[in-house]
């Protein structure tokens, strides 16, 4: 029976036959089957490029560690069908939390994406021992709640940021006091009793919609993110680009507006003081609409309120040409729009950018489109800090090891 190829959209990770690279090559394994939902051995084999006998082990291992399950044999038309194998829901879960200045949500997350348990909480006390006390205590609870302990393997954390930045006296509308100059990893690990990453909301946004939402079988993409102020995720390769201080990604502090408005960062006229919730909320609550929350916003917009219609028609003036550059920096498939703001929001700005300025992404063949909402809704910042360490876990690190490749044939 011939075996099944993927569909032509899909990116296929390739695995590399060198005992040196088992690490690799099982991640390989394990992103290959998550991405297809269930696959025999020989069809892991042909999307893989790995040895019939390598991948006879690594499925074997993965299937002792809980990391894949064995579904039994596909149905054939002749011949002896083939056993298949699928990711494992209850092989383990991973932990995101999103700390913002008023609360704190946590979700967990199984290894097939599917949140087990989920609760936001307001934050009374922002300092880093309110956080860490309130932390591991929403952490039990969720565990609680999801029902049978599953091992944890993990815990990612979003947090308000970034901190040291000469010049910036803050970045973000509501930074966490008294965290500056401090191991957040180390404090929540200890915290938490697990292992703890720690990322900006906008690149584990752009993690969770690689892993979960509309970049699942893409490999760069860039996600603008509408959280506290305006950041950027970009995944090149499949993994996400952090710059060489984690900070890459802070568009939300381009100047758009000469002499504009005051920023929090100590600049003027800031992409995110035009093009943000708080941006938003201001510019309704300047207009006498003290009533601004998610659910009040979505009524106005279906109410067209002229003023929220105008704040719309104004941020998508000035995200367009952004949208262009970053087109133009980082050539990406597409790029996502998700985040705090309202689903029927985003559309409209979208809608509104158009017709988009031209850039390298106007090409006559193009399938997807350039500006896109995301999939993973208002809790993309949490299922993103969920997804960081099933990065780690599952998916396979394909630039490292390449060069690591072609530097040792060489």
């Amino acid at each position: 029976m011939p075996h099944r190829q993927p569909p032509p959209s899909r990116s296929v990770a390739v695995g590399t036959n060198p005992e040196r690279t088992r690490s690799h090559n099982r991640r390989v394994v394990l992103e290959t089957v998550r991405q297809h939902g269930q696959l025999g051995r020989s069809d892991i084999a042909v999307l893989t490029r790995l040895t019939a006998q390598a991948v006879s082990n690594i499925v074997a291992e993965l299937v002792s560690e809980g990391f894949l399950t064995e579904l039994g044999r596909r149905r054939t038309a002749r011949g002896q069908p083939p056993v298949e194998f699928a990711v494992n829901p209850d092989g383990g879960m991973t932990a995101g939390m999103e700390i913002a200045a008023d609360h704190v949500t946590t979700v967990l997350v199984d290894l097939v994406g599917q949140v087990r348990s989920q609760r936001i909480v307001p934050l009374a006390d922002p300092t880093v021992t309110g956080v860490q006390r309130l932390a591991a205590a929403e952490l039990a609870e969720a565990q609680r709640v999801a029902g049978p302990p599953l091992r944890l393997l993990g815990c990612g954390v979003v947090m308000p940021g970034p901190f040291e930045i000469e010049g910036m006296s803050s970045v973000g509308m509501s930074p966490l006091p008294g965290w500056a100059g401090q191991d957040a990893a180390q404090l929540l690990s200890a915290a938490l009793n697990a292992p703890v990453v720690i990322e900006n909301d906008a690149t584990a946004a752009a993690v969770g919609e690689h892993l979960h939402g509309l970049g699942r079988n893409l490999r760069h993409f860039c996600q603008i993110y509408f959280g506290a102020g305006l950041g950027l995720g970009v995944i090149v390769g499949g993994q996400p680009y952090r710059g060489a201080f984690g900070n890459a990604g802070e568009i939300g502090h381009i100047p758009v507006v000469s002499d504009g408005r005051a920023c929090a960062c100590g600049g003027r006229g800031c992409l995110e003081r035009y093009a943000s919730v708080h941006a938003l909320v201001e510019t309704l609550q300047e207009a006498g609409i003290g009533e601004a929350g998610p659910d009040d916003i979505v009524r106005l917009h279906r109410d067209a309120n002229p003023v929220l219609e105008r704040w719309i028609a104004e941020a998508a003036a000035l995200l367009a040409p952004v949208v262009a550059m970053l087109e133009n920096l980082f050539d990406p498939e597409t790029i996502i729009l998700g985040g705090e703001m309202p689903d029927e929001v985003v559309d409209a700005m979208i809608a509104a950018m158009s017709p988009l300025p031209i850039s390298v992404a106007n090409r006559a063949a193009r399938q997807i489109p350039r500006v896109q909402r995301g999939a993973t809704g208002r809790l993309t910042a949490a299922l993103g800090a969920a997804a960081l360490p099933l990065l780690d876990t599952m998916t396979p690190k394909l630039d490292r090891i390449s060069l690591v490749a072609e530097s040792e044939t060489a």
